[in-house]
């Protein structure tokens, strides 16, 4: 090939010269001509690879059933693997054409040195970015950080190409250019010290199965309450719920705390975890009569019914005094309280019977008894989790009246008693 590309810019000089040109003529004017003649080539077959690569690429793309050509298709990976035939070309080329002009060749010679590099750099580039989309489509590698590992990918091979570069340009040897940039180490983890931290805490993230994307986390140092919609090597992106989108530096999910809602998600409920406050002063014992007028409230009538005949034959076996209430055991009003928002929570339709359910009483406050539902919702999503716990809870609010129990309020002017 080199002897062919020698004969076709070699010939314009001896013509030159033999019409009678001299040697600075026929060599500036050989030069031009050469010029163009080795452009309008490179273009020919520019245009001819290209032609021959894309249509034999979109075929393929077309014949076969895996995405991954068609992804090199998109991102237009055979239209930069075209250059490099009229590149090589021209490399072979300039030597000869600029044989005469030893500054000139030098020049241009190491311009397009650098340019092939820079070329099979992205060559690479879009060889990574399909393969990039190709594995998020995979359900297996949709949720995992695939942008941070290509990132740090390209990241080393352009330090390894800007170094052949380097070298290139400044006729520095390889060896003696690390040396270089091993002696300016500091310098470069100072420059690059967030890409570094985002890269080990990429590493982390992955192999700890930290975070994917599509989950619902919440970092309230950075606000950031929402989905998680894109894993980079120096930033995590959440998109909010109210539609705004929180950047967090990948390194800060390894280093600091943060909530990750995927284990609710991916379990069979949404737990509700609230309390109401009784009033302390209204928690008593309850007399036969206040049972009676109880056991027309369907879900604890059997209840009040068992444990009165529980509580009426142990007082009777122990001949404990019942003229005092307190002597023996009783129900009170606080208990069969409890006892109906129990049964009530296992009749509501909305709730997961196979999951932990209870009603319990925690621990006294200076604000009153606080009385907890702990429950788990079937639907998991937002607007009908809100929607049952409300519903749950409106119902429980207004049933205190009924067990003659009152729920704690801070006292204002405007619920003072009148004089």
């Amino acid at each position: 090939m080199y002897k062919y590309i020698e004969k076709i810019f070699t010939f314009l000089y001896p013509v030159f010269r033999k019409w009678g040109l001299g040697s600075s003529s026929a060599s500036y004017i050989s030069l031009v001509l050469n010029i163009t003649i080795m452009c309008v080539l490179a273009y020919i077959m520019y245009a001819i690879f290209r032609l021959i690569l894309v249509t034999i690429m979109a075929v393929i793309a077309q014949k076969t059933k895996t995405k991954f050509d068609d992804l090199l298709v998109t991102n237009k990976t055979a239209k930069y693997i075209a250059h490099l035939i009229p590149l090589l070309f021209i490399y072979k080329s300039v030597p000869i054409i600029l044989e005469r002009f030893e500054y000139w060749e030098s020049f241009f010679g190491k311009l397009v040195e650098i340019y092939i590099v820079v070329l099979l750099l992205w060559i690479i580039r879009t060889i990574f970015n399909a393969l990039r989309d190709y594995l998020k489509l995979k359900p297996r590698y949709s949720d995992k950080p695939i942008d941070s590992f290509i990132q740090v990918i390209m990241i080393v091979l352009w330090a390894v190409g800007l170094t052949v570069i380097t070298s290139k340009l400044f006729n520095i040897d390889q060896k003696e250019l690390l040396t270089y940039l091993g002696a300016v180490s500091a310098v470069i983890i100072l420059i690059f010290r967030d890409t570094i931290l985002g890269f080990v805490s990429s590493v982390q993230v992955s192999i700890n199965d930290m975070i994917r994307i599509g989950d619902w986390i919440t970092m309230d140092r950075f606000g950031a309450d929402g989905d998680v919609i894109e894993i980079n090597l120096a930033s995590v992106k959440v998109q909010n719920f109210d539609k705004t989108t929180t950047t967090i530096p990948t390194y800060s999910l390894s280093s600091d705390s943060f909530q990750n809602w995927r284990g609710m998600l991916n379990s069979d409920g949404r737990r509700i975890k609230r309390h109401i406050l009784i009033k302390a002063s209204s928690i008593r014992f309850l007399e036969a009569a206040e049972l009676n007028n109880l056991k027309k409230i369907h879900l604890i009538s059997d209840y009040i019914d068992s444990r009165t005949i529980e509580i009426n034959e142990y007082n009777s076996n122990n001949k404990i005094d019942k003229s005092i209430p307190i002597n023996g055991r009783n129900l009170t009003n606080l208990g069969i309280f409890r006892k109906y928002i129990t049964e009530y929570l296992y009749n509501y339709p909305g709730l997961n019977k196979d999951m932990m359910m209870l009603c319990r009483q925690l621990q006294s406050t200076s604000h009153g008894v606080p009385l907890e539902v702990y429950a788990f919702s079937h639907d998991k999503r937002f607007e009908n989790y809100e929607y049952i716990m409300s519903d749950i809870f409106d119902h429980i609010i207004a049933s205190v009246p009924y067990f003659d129990l009152e729920i704690f309020e801070t006292i204002t002017e405007n619920n003072l008693p009148v004089a």
